[in-house]
């Protein structure tokens, strides 16, 4: 654990949704981590405790972020779209001013994001726009990590989206991110494509898995591993890193294996931003029900990779 403090920004997300309710739940305990910079105005935060009866916290830092709106909890609405693009904007600004040493995110809706006019499909798309760099999403906690080659694409462009010399950066750019740990890389197809009666992506997989191997100097990389078996108890004792070639591949078992505690990490970037692995959650937003496990672990896991070889 660093001697001192750091300064981490927090991205507020949609203020209909969960996020701020789970930050002020969250803040002495958060407190006690780092320095946390609240990217919300006075004027919003005080329309949110309002809504959830709680006291206007005194002893919280407060980047203020421009812009009003009335608080519409449970809906999807362009204002607090935009809003919350507005704070992870002024997140990055803060990280890229040295104000902050990283930046924590709430959750968006992405939905919110197309209403107000903005090009991107969250977080993760917007930081490689931003920053010009192939950002890895990476989910996951102790136990499990999951690192998603493909993202937020229909299912229908994954396979044609498997290409040999992307994947082999992609395999390169995650072992310069999270040091020398073992990880498993999924198949596409059923039983890993059954040496190609069943679809040919895993030839290109195989190639990249071995070309990115001979590059770092180790077998770093193993598969690619028949997907319906590579979460059983067998491969997680051997791995905690895996790679899925698409989203719902990977992150299904992995929320069904440790929802509460997972969080979103994103990779191979200049600045260190880590998320809460789950929605805006409307349906329960406001009510006092929002879980804070999540938040506690991106703020912990930003602070380990503030500090070289911690993660």
């Amino acid at each position: 654990m660093p001697s001192r403090k750091q300064n981490i920004a927090i991205s507020i997300g949609d203020l209909n949704g969960v996020g701020i309710e789970i930050a002020l739940i969250a803040h002495e305990e958060v407190s006690k981590l780092c320095n946390p910079l609240y990217c919300i105005n006075t004027s919003m935060l005080r329309q949110a405790t309002t809504l959830l009866n709680l006291k206007f916290p005194k002893n919280m830092q407060l980047h203020q972020v421009d812009g009003e709106f009335n608080i519409e909890i449970g809906k999807t609405t362009k204002e607090s779209g935009l809003y919350s693009y507005n704070s992870f904007m002024s997140a990055i600004e803060l990280c890229e001013d040295s104000k902050a040493d990283a930046v924590v995110t709430m959750p968006i809706h992405k939905e919110a994001w197309m209403m107000a006019g903005l090009d991107y499909k969250g977080h993760t798309d917007l930081l490689r726009k931003h920053f010009n760099q192939d950002a890895i999403m990476m989910l996951g906690c102790e136990e499990m990590f999951v690192a998603l080659f493909t993202e937020h694409i229909p299912l229908k462009e994954v396979a044609a989206s498997i290409q040999y010399v992307k994947l082999k950066q992609f395999f390169i750019d995650l072992h310069n991110s999270i040091g020398d740990a073992k990880v498993a890389v999924l198949g596409l197809n059923p039983h890993a494509g059954d040496n190609g009666v069943l679809g040919n992506e895993e030839l290109r997989i195989s190639k990249a898995i071995k070309s990115a191997n001979k590059k770092i100097g180790f077998e770093q990389f193993a598969g690619p591993i028949v997907p319906d078996v590579a979460f059983t108890p067998h491969f997680r004792k051997n791995y905690n890193y895996f790679v899925a070639m698409y989203h719902d591949q990977g992150l299904a078992p992995l929320k069904a294996l440790y929802f509460d505690e997972s969080i979103n990490i994103s990779l191979n970037l200049p600045i260190i931003r880590t998320s809460v692995d789950h929605g805006t959650a409307f349906d329960i937003a406001y009510k006092g029900e929002a879980k804070t496990l999540s938040y506690i672990n991106a703020v912990k896991s930003a602070i380990s990779f503030i500090t070289p070889n911690q993660h």
